[in-house]
């Protein structure tokens, strides 16, 4: 949700004017699902020594399918310049054909809550959004914990040793995986003092900001060395609060790696064998926006 002062792109979306007549609106849930699923059947057949490596778990195969995304409402957590989430109701009730109808408009910046941002946030003529490829996606992860460590300093950076540390226990970090790391603090959402730093608005605001991040080192190790697909966190940024040059976002969106932040409920996935399916909403131009991620978490073996 990194912004560097208070003016940046916003999305207003309206399903409907009040004197439009009421509309029903067929949803393609079954087909994305099945497009879903088609593609982690492909991201299945693997290429040795990557990410891929292994059968991918589904809901049928008793897979646990865990939601990383927080919800957007009046709680939500934005960066200090950011206005926050705003629901307006259009229509709720019965039309004059007798059938019920509800509809709303909403607005929201593209980095606040659970998002994702894609590289042209910080690198001039990268992909926007809606040209990330969905193979970066979706993926296998693997859940490096710093959670020890982050209570002990609000502003910790997570670190290559951290990383080896992590791969000492587990095994290298396959070429190819969504990285997360989980630093604890998505317990405190959406009480923005705790999570954030301060529960202050506006630009001066900034400065006192004091969450996890990661080291600008590490960033550069898991693009350079390990060569992941993308990385999240479940802070309201991949650079640390106290930033002020968001070295670690130009490392990883300079080499097109997306990032997701304010993610939530990583403390229930294993450190390896879950699938992440992250899909932002894709906006035509956009510098990131409102993210989707779920887990499937495989069914443990008797």
């Amino acid at each position: 949700m990194t912004r560097l002062d208070g003016k940046h792109c916003r999305l207003s979306v309206s399903r409907m004017q009040r004197q439009d007549s009421p509309r029903l609106v067929r949803t393609h849930a079954a087909t994305l699902a099945a497009t879903v699923l088609l593609m982690l059947g492909c991201a299945g057949r693997p290429t040795p020594g990557t990410a891929s490596s292994s059968p991918l778990p589904t809901p049928d195969d008793g897979a646990a399918v865990i939601d990383l995304s927080h919800a957007y409402d009046e709680h939500t957590v934005f960066w200090p310049t950011e206005d926050g989430f705003s629901l307006e109701k259009e229509y709720d009730g019965e039309t004059p054909g007798g059938f019920y109808y509800a509809a709303n408009r909403f607005r929201t910046a593209e980095h606040g809550g659970t998002h994702v941002d894609a590289p042209v946030h910080f690198v001039r003529g990268g992909s926007t959004v809606d040209r990330v490829p969905l193979e970066r996606l979706i993926r296998p992860a693997v859940v490096v914990s710093v959670v020890e460590a982050c209570a002990r300093d609000r502003d910790y950076r997570v670190t290559i040793a951290d990383l080896e540390a992590w791969e000492r226990a587990h095994g290298a970090i396959p070429r190819g995986a969504i990285v997360l790391l989980s630093t604890g603090f998505a317990r405190f959402w959406p009480d923005r003092e705790r999570y954030m730093g301060t529960s202050e608005r506006g630009p001066e605001a900034v400065k006192k900001l004091h969450f996890p991040g990661l080291h600008p080192d590490a960033a550069r190790w898991l693009v350079e060395a390990r060569a992941i697909r993308a990385v999240g966190i479940d802070t309201p940024s991949i650079d640390h609060g106290p930033s002020t040059t968001f070295e670690a976002h130009r490392i990883l969106l300079g080499q097109e790696v997306p990032v997701f932040e304010n993610l939530t409920n990583l403390d229930r996935l294993p450190p390896t064998g879950a699938t992440v399916v992250a899909l932002p909403m894709k906006i035509g131009g956009g510098s990131g926006g409102p993210l989707r991620a779920v887990a499937l978490v495989p069914k443990a073996r008797d």
